[in-house]
């Protein structure tokens, strides 16, 4: 997309919640169509709605945003030209283009009270009207206000809307045309004094010098009310350029938690890596080829644009995102990966007995590429403990016949190798197995099972290295004599 003028895009959330996917990927579109043309990326926090408003919800998104590396340029704690860039810190940079809108006969007052709003709406409902403001107080004289003001009368502000069709030039959905009978005179400032967003918004756009807005498909209904106020206060407005909605299912179905998706720091919580995220999150809506699946941060800079955007709903896949997940787990160096799941094995109480580098490395290779989350690696607690059940499926499968014997006779083989290390352990229980006349299979699996209540997980022989020769004796002898009790 070539350009004359800077790049300068925005990323405005409202601080009502935390960072969710949506937000994210737009958060990411943004920081790439800037980092890629060179421009500058803004966070600006758009929190007009002060009573859902909170300092903790801020705090989740600055947070949520350093961790997957989308780092801005103008913004909070960061500062820049257009200070300041929280919209309830703003508030008097406002009221001169309110002013001029009135100046200018471009917004009038309007007293209409809630209640005849609903008779008006409900009116329209059964004629079977447009239900949108029909205008009523767009034509008061001077003296009609005096005596509705006089009555004691709150006035609100609304923007007289251009006849005509608006025209919507999209750089993603292309042309799109909103006809006048579905637009109606909006309020721009509440009966209290304090402006709407869809005044703010494109007041602060104006303002920074956006020019582009990025943002998701369902904010396409405010583009015209954007349009309408950069016409009557004779701005040029911002590109714009909505973005697919992420859907929950093929089905078209709206994304929500059923499906997986949460607020960026859940996924944190949960154990997934910013990278796997961020290649997550560029997918649901761009493609470069329609082959290629993982990108680096420099890749995507390189490569993004908004000509590749697509045009439809992207289906949220959680199993997508798990497998790009490991993925990445699985590229960290042995030292990074044990650096990363240390936190988690603390979370679930795992390290509580103190446990050498060494030995947690070794426990990390073992595990090698298992892991989707970095939270997975407690699903081998029962390497750090000796509480935990057998699997009965496990149970059913492989301790038939006569487990306890087989077990009771690797046991003596274990008990006796002098260097407890992984090559003359293997030796020695593969040449006992070939001597007893069992096949490996018969021997080895109500073994794992004894070592660690389940069927499946890291090598056997890594298993036992890591336990030692004094746990894996004791975990034996357990075994043996539990299913002496069962059977």
């Amino acid at each position: 997309m070539a350009t004359d003028q800077p790049i300068r895009v925005r990323f405005a959330p409202s601080p009502t919640g935390f960072l969710h996917i949506g937000g994210a990927r737009t958060a990411l579109f943004n920081w790439l169509f800037a980092r890629h043309h060179g421009g500058t990326f803004i966070l600006r926090i758009d929190d007009t709605d002060e009573a859902r408003s909170t300092d903790e919800s801020m705090q989740g998104i600055y947070d949520s945003m350093e961790w997957l590396g989308l780092d801005w340029d103008e913004g909070p704690m960061v500062g820049g030209p257009h200070t300041p860039y929280i919209q309830s810190e703003r508030g008097e940079r406002y009221h001169k283009y309110v002013q001029q809108l009135l100046d200018t006969g471009n917004a009038y007052r309007c007293y209409c009270a809630p209640e005849e709003l609903d008779q008006m709406r409900t009116l329209a409902r059964v004629e079977k009207r447009p239900q949108g403001y029909p205008g009523k107080c767009r034509y008061l004289t001077e003296a009609d206000r005096h005596k509705l003001e006089g009555e004691g009368r709150k006035s609100t502000i609304r923007l007289k809307i251009p006849e005509g069709a608006i025209i919507v030039r999209d750089l993603v959905l292309d042309v799109i045309k909103f006809e006048a009978d579905t637009l109606d005179d909006f309020i721009i400032v509440r009966s209290n004094g304090s402006p709407l967003y869809n005044f703010t918004s494109i007041i602060d756009d104006i303002e920074m010098g956006i020019t582009h807005v990025i943002r998701g498909a369902d904010h396409l209904s405010n583009t015209p009310k954007h349009l309408s106020i950069c016409q009557a206060l004779g701005f040029d407005p911002p590109q714009c350029a909505h973005l697919p909605m992420v859907l929950g299912s093929s089905k078209g179905e709206k994304l929500s938690k059923r499906h997986g998706a949460t607020s960026v720091g859940q996924y944190r919580e949960d154990g997934y890596l910013p990278e796997a995220l961020i290649n997550f999150l560029v997918r649901l809506g761009w493609s470069y080829d329609d082959k290629e699946e993982i990108f680096s941060v420099d890749q995507l800079i390189e490569k993004f644009d908004l000509e590749r955007v697509g045009k439809s709903g992207s289906v949220f896949d959680l199993k997508k995102l798990q497998w790009l997940n490991g993925h990445y787990i699985t590229r960290l160096n042995l030292s990074a990966r044990t650096d990363a799941v240390i936190p988690f094995l603390q979370k679930g109480s795992l390290l509580e007995e103190e446990k050498s580098r060494a030995w947690l490395e070794q426990f990390v290779a073992a595990v090698g590429d298992r892991l989707e989350t970095l939270a997975d690696i407690t699903t081998y607690s029962y390497l750090f403990t000796d509480d935990f059940d057998y699997d009965p499926k496990a149970v059913k499968k492989w301790w038939k016949g006569d487990p306890a014997g087989i077990l009771q006779g690797l046991r003596d083989v274990l008990g006796a190798i002098e260097v407890f290390e992984i090559e003359p352990i293997e030796a020695a229980t593969w040449a006992h197995i070939e001597a007893a006349g069992i096949s490996r299979i018969k021997a080895m699996q109500p073994l794992r099972v004894a070592l660690s209540g389940e069927s499946g997980g890291p090598g056997l022989f890594d298993i036992i290295v890591l336990l030692g020769r004094e746990k894996v004796l004791e975990r034996l002898d357990r075994a043996i004599q539990h299913i002496q009790e069962i059977f």
